[in-house]
Formats: structure tokens, C-alpha cells, sequence
């Protein structure tokens, strides 16, 4: 038996040599006998097994085939006889090619047209890349890609932002704009997706008997790099193309940044910082960058199809905003809600994700239900308690000036207050009016 090396060897070999012409036995054995001296007594049977397995060229599977190549290798060497392995001749260079494409993508079927559709240069993108893994070790943060915000959240781990600096981020928009836009998120996805929003994610659960509502934890952090190459290579992408766009994507956060924050002493939260380390310690999406939210969504597509159907078979409508799980409906979905939430957390940790239990909520209409933040009891709207607050501080800031009302120090107070506004009056004009009223009442200076 060859060693672990020589295989690995003789067989990217082969497979490069497999791969750089035409895919019929004839071709294969010529190229093979080419490239390897003396030639195999193995090589026919090799041969024959890779037509076997692949009956069209695997050109966007290079690594893949190699791997395939080497089991056959092993397989048709009788274990009786020692013979000393072929030495490598020659290296073929065989020519990348995408897969079948799914979806209208650009085809991009090497590193060097990645370079120039991002319009990089080859060191450039190696950079943004993080090929030496630099992000996660290098005490500098020149040397980084990214910059660290962390945002505590009382009794759960704190939310850490990943903010991709500005020449990351303008080859993630590229890419976001120009490839992850063309590939559509399931139907039940409203989050970040054009067309679809907070508003008409709440408003599939209008006038419902029941509403469940269940939270994914740390849900950017939850999705490792294999689940986006995975999708890459699912528009069509070749091996290597995809694992760059993957990288491009996808981040570790620094040791020391994570180090520096603060411990929890609860035994349930210091658990879950714990889960939110290893999760940041792998390659992962990070919040912040402007593909993860469209990854994302492409990540969840199977939790997303699995979920409706589990709500057809009750009667019941799904839905997901990001993080934010909702399922609506009547008697059937009340009564068995318990088991309906097991089978949510089950499906949900199949799929590579963790429902946060202690973020799960049943909410009956002799109540206020709520899906993201919004009350969908009889129609969509803000809460009482929401307008009434914001309508209260428009009150005061045009009575005693608005600095006295900015109390959490906002930098744009004014901007921060029209956002509001603008957010009440998409779900609810009427009281959205009222609003602007009492604003234009302000004297700003």
C-alpha cells in the first residue's frame, strides 16, 4: 500500500491530467500514461472507475475528483503485491470550468476572473481573502480586515459587530449585488429581500388564534463557512472560485478581541458566551458584513422550506425575518403547540441552528400578539404603549426644546426621531400623521 503522501500525490496528478482533455477512456489513459513514468499496471482499472463514477468532466470538481482518484487508486492495487509507486512525468494544466448554473450568475470560472470582476489585483484579493489568516492572530489592527464592535444585551451574550473595512466592503457589496441578488431566498424569507419587510412579514399573521414566535440564537455567528461555500458552489461555481468567494465572506474573529470581554458568572449564560466563542472562533458570517444577511437567508433555505410544510400540515401559516421565527393559525396549532415547538427545535437544530427557548413566546388573541415588534391582533400596528411613548417625547421637545429630550446623548436627534416617526406611520398612517404634527411643532436650531 502506497503511503498517505505518495497517494495524494499520484493522485491530483492524475486528476489534473483526467481533466485537460477530452473525458472518454482513450483520452484519460493517454493523458495518465503521460503524466506518470513507469505507467501503473493499476491505470486502466482507475480509469474505468472515475468514468464510472463521473460520466461527464468534474472540471469545476478538481479536488473532489482527486480524492475520488485516490480510493480508486487503492482499490485496484492488489494488496498482495509491493511494487514501487510511478514517479510523476508531467503536471497537466487543465482549464477550470463552471457547473451547471441555476441561476442567471456571472460566470467566474477561475481565480483570475474573481480578480477581475472585482477588479483586484491578484495580491489584493489574496489580502481581502485573509489567506495568511492574519485576522485572527495579528495583534495589529492594520493588519485586519475588520473592525470590532461589541454591544452588551443585559443577561445574554453580548451581540459582537464585524464591520468589514472599506475595501472589504466594496468587493462584498460587488459581490452581494452582482451574484447573491440573482439567487432567491425561499419564499417564507422576508428579511432582506426585496419586496418583503418587517410589515409584510407580520401581516401573513394578521387576526390569528394563536401566534407562536421563536428566536434562532446567535444566528449570523451559527453559519460556518462549509454552509456558504455550499451555496456558491450550488449557483455553479468551480471548487476553488467558491472557496475564495467563501473567504471573501466569511471571518474569525481575533483572540484578543474576544478575550477582552467581560465573563458572565450565571451558569446559563456562561454557557451560551461559551457556545458564542466557538462559534466566533470558526468561520462564520459576520454581523455587519453586507453579504451576510443574503447568505444568510440562502443558508436557511432548507430550515425555511421545512418549516412551512410544518405549518401546512396544521393548517397554519411560517414565516422568518432573520432570526425571528413566527407560526400562526387556529385550534389545531393552540392545542398542539408544546409539541409544535419540539418539532421547531428539533427541524431548526437539524438544519445547523439553536433555538433560543428562553426568546420563545405563545401569544392567543385575549392578549397582545406581536411578530417583529409589530401588533397583529386585528391588523398590523404599533403598540399603545410605543405611540403613546413616542408622542409624549414629540410633547415635551416641542414644549421645553428637543436637547431636553435627548437623553440617551443621540448624535442626530432629529434624524433619530423622523426614523421613528417613518417607522410608525408605514404600519400606521393615521397615527403616523398625528405624529408628524407634533413634530413640526419642534424649534430645532
Amino acid at each position: 500500500m502506497y503511503r498517505r503522501a505518495t497517494r495524494t500525490v499520484l493522485a491530483r496528478c492524475l486528476a489534473d491530467a483526467f481533466l485537460a482533455g477530452v473525458w472518454n477512456e482513450a483520452g484519460l489513459l493517454r493523458r495518465g500514461a503521460a503524466a506518470l513514468e513507469p505507467r501503473p499496471r493499476w491505470l486502466l482499472p482507475v480509469v474505468r472507475a472515475v468514468l464510472d463514477g463521473y460520466h461527464r468532466s468534474p472540471a469545476d470538481r478538481p479536488r473532489e475528483l482527486a480524492a475520488f482518484v485516490a480510493r480508486a487508486i487503492e482499490g485496484a492495487r492488489h494488496p498482495d503485491v509491493v511494487t514501487d509507486p510511478p514517479r510523476v512525468r508531467r503536471w497537466f494544466t487543465p482549464e477550470p470550468a463552471m457547473a451547471r448554473r441555476r441561476w442567471p450568475v456571472p460566470e467566474l470560472a477561475s481565480l483570475g476572473a474573481v480578480a477581475d470582476f472585482l477588479e483586484l489585483s491578484d495580491g489584493e484579493l489574496a489580502w481581502l481573502a485573509d489567506v495568511r489568516h492574519l485576522e485572527r492572530s495579528a495583534p495589529d489592527e492594520r493588519l485586519r480586515n475588520y473592525r470590532y464592535r461589541v454591544l452588551p444585551r443585559g443577561h445574554r451574550p453580548p451581540r459582537v459587530i464585524e464591520s468589514p473595512k472599506q475595501r472589504l466592503k466594496q468587493a462584498q457589496r460587488h459581490v452581494l449585488h452582482e451574484i447573491l441578488d440573482r439567487i432567491p431566498a425561499h419564499r417564507h424569507a422576508h428579511g432582506f429581500t426585496r419586496g418583503r419587510s418587517a410589515l409584510t412579514n407580520a401581516g401573513e399573521h394578521v387576526a390569528q388564534e394563536v401566534v407562536l414566535r421563536l428566536d434562532l440564537e446567535d444566528f449570523f455567528a451559527s453559519i460556518e463557512a462549509r454552509r456558504v461555500y455550499g451555496i456558491f458552489r450550488t449557483a455553479g461555481y468551480p471548487e476553488a472560485v467558491a472557496h475564495l468567494l467563501t473567504a471573501l465572506t466569511t471571518n474569525v474573529v481575533p483572540v484578543t478581541t474576544w478575550a477582552a470581554l467581560p465573563r458572565p458568572r450565571e451558569p446559563p449564560q456562561i454557557t451560551a458566551h461559551h457556545r458564542l466563542g466557538r462559534r466566533l472562533a470558526t468561520p462564520h458570517l459576520p454581523q455587519g458584513a453586507p453579504t451576510s444577511p443574503a447568505l444568510a437567508n440562502l443558508a436557511a433555505f432548507g430550515l425555511d422550506r421545512r418549516l412551512g410544510g410544518l405549518a401546512a400540515s396544521l393548517g397554519a401559516t411560517y414565516t422568518r425575518y432573520a432570526d425571528d421565527l413566527a407560526l400562526s393559525g387556529g385550534g389545531l396549532l393552540h392545542a398542539r403547540a408544546n409539541d409544535v415547538r419540539a418539532t421547531v427545535t428539533m427541524i431548526a437544530a437539524e438544519e445547523g441552528f439553536r433555538v433560543n427557548e428562553a426568546k420563545s413566546a405563545l401569544m392567543t388573541r385575549a392578549g397582545c400578539q406581536r411578530v417583529c415588534g409589530i401588533v397583529v391582533n386585528d391588523h398590523p400596528n404599533v403598540s399603545r404603549a410605543e405611540y403613546d411613548r413616542l408622542k409624549a417625547i414629540l410633547h415635551n421637545a416641542a414644549r421645553s426644546g428637543p436637547h431636553n429630550e435627548n437623553r440617551g446623548g443621540v448624535p442626530d436627534f432629529r434624524a433619530h426621531l423622523l426614523g421613528r416617526i417613518g417607522w410608525v406611520e408605514s404600519v400606521n398612517p393615521a397615527r403616523g400623521a398625528k405624529l408628524r404634527e407634533r413634530f413640526a411643532r419642534i424649534a430645532w436650531e
